[in-house]
């Protein structure tokens, strides 16, 4: 699960970063005009999130996943078929809604359905090795790319999203290789009127709110951070071989973030990990901004920015799981992910927006408000959880 997570993440979501720049010079489109594309995806993949997570809290994880990995594999081989902007978005559409069935949200919650209230080792395993997943598109798009084209990337990539990831998908997910908590004694009807009810408690708790309001807005942040890395580092000078090595670092460091909250989270709560994990995005902004005068700061946003999503990816469905329960966490978990990953879909429209009326240090500013703001919102989480 853990490898086949890394594979997925790489070939879908951070294909599309990691190959930003070579499409607005072999296309010759506008910035804006191609980051509509993930946009598009990401919305698909939020609207999807709900119904995957309907699908594994009735028992149909393992043929979720695998599936999106297989069929992905070939939207991925088709783009570099495509030569009009229609055909681009449409491609990016479905590959979208691939994201939505095999991405961590779903893997997260057929873990959480699987292993009940022992899933934080498990989803910590995963997102350990699956943080390599930036590290691993980035650096293998650009040395394939560089000699033979974005194109030769884009096939790899899908080749190992079909041969590899797809395999280890139908491996980690048998029946054989879990210990599932979960109970089948509900009938059909049961099960349905529990999700149902599951869905409506979720929406009446501010809880729900303030969390999905605080995981937006930092994802929102992250995306574009992601998204506009290498051509914001570009617009200050700063050259590609420059640009990927520090991008390239961020999964080093989410994994890094993620193996110290291992060695700390038995004396320190999770309230006060992710506190820190948001002020500390709040920093990378800053120091990003910084880094326009001295270069020497850049490895600063690298480490606040990396180590931060690496944890929170951690503690997103852990927290949803201590906040709001874990009774049909799959329905309850999907929900909440759509807001979350639409913050991720309008996050490299928006920013190209931001980066056409103001340039990148506007985006830098907002990104900074935006992490503050999830912070405070957090904070009213936990505040409220703790007073109901």
């Amino acid at each position: 699960m853990a490898f086949a997570e890394t594979i997925v993440w790489a070939g879908f979501y951070y294909l599309f970063p990691a190959l930003l720049p070579r499409w607005e010079q072999d296309f010759g489109w506008a910035k804006t005009d191609i980051t509509i594309a993930m946009t598009l995806a990401l919305v698909v993949s939020a609207l999807a999130t709900p119904y995957a997570g309907s699908l594994i809290d009735r028992g149909y994880g393992r043929t979720l996943l695998v599936g999106c990995a297989a069929f992905g594999s070939l939207l991925v081989a088709s783009l570099t078929l495509v030569s009009t902007p229609l055909q681009f978005y449409g491609l990016w559409l479905l590959i979208g809604l691939m994201m939505g069935g095999s991405l961590y949200d779903p893997c997260f919650s057929f873990l959480t359905r699987t292993y009940g209230g022992g899933a934080r080792q498990a989803i910590t395993l995963v997102a350990l090795v699956a943080g390599f997943a930036g590290t691993l598109s980035f650096s293998l798009s650009n040395i394939l790319a560089e000699p033979f084209g974005w194109r030769v990337s884009a096939l790899t990539f899908a080749v190992l999203l079909l041969l590899v990831a797809a395999p280890l998908f139908w491996l980690g997910t048998r029946p054989g290789n879990t210990n599932s908590e979960a109970t089948e004694t509900e009938t059909p009807d049961s099960q349905k009127a529990g999700r149902r009810m599951a869905r409506s408690k979720a929406f009446r708790n501010p809880v729900f709110w303030f969390l999905a309001t605080a995981f937006s807005l930092i994802y929102l942040n992250h995306g574009m951070m992601i998204t506009h890395f290498l051509p914001m580092l570009d617009e200050r000078g700063v050259s590609l071989e420059i640009a990927v090595v520090a991008i390239s670092f961020i999964g080093p460091l989410q994994v890094a973030g993620r193996v110290v909250m291992v060695m700390v989270e038995k004396r320190v709560s999770t309230r006060a990990i992710c506190t820190t994990a948001f002020a500390s995005m709040v920093l990378a902004s800053a120091a990003l901004f910084a880094a326009h005068w001295s270069l020497l700061l850049l490895p600063l946003f690298v480490l606040f920015q990396g180590a931060s999503i690496g944890v929170m990816s951690i503690l997103r469905p852990v927290v949803t799981a201590e906040y709001l329960g874990r009774a049909h966490f799959g329905t309850v978990y999907g929900v909440l992910a759509m807001p979350v990953t639409a913050s991720f879909a309008f996050a490299p429209w928006l920013g190209a927006i931001i980066w056409t009326f103001g340039g990148y240090d506007s985006l830098l500013f907002a990104t900074a408000i935006m992490a503050l703001a999830a912070l405070l919102f957090f904070v009213l989480a936990a505040t409220h959880r703790q007073s109901a």
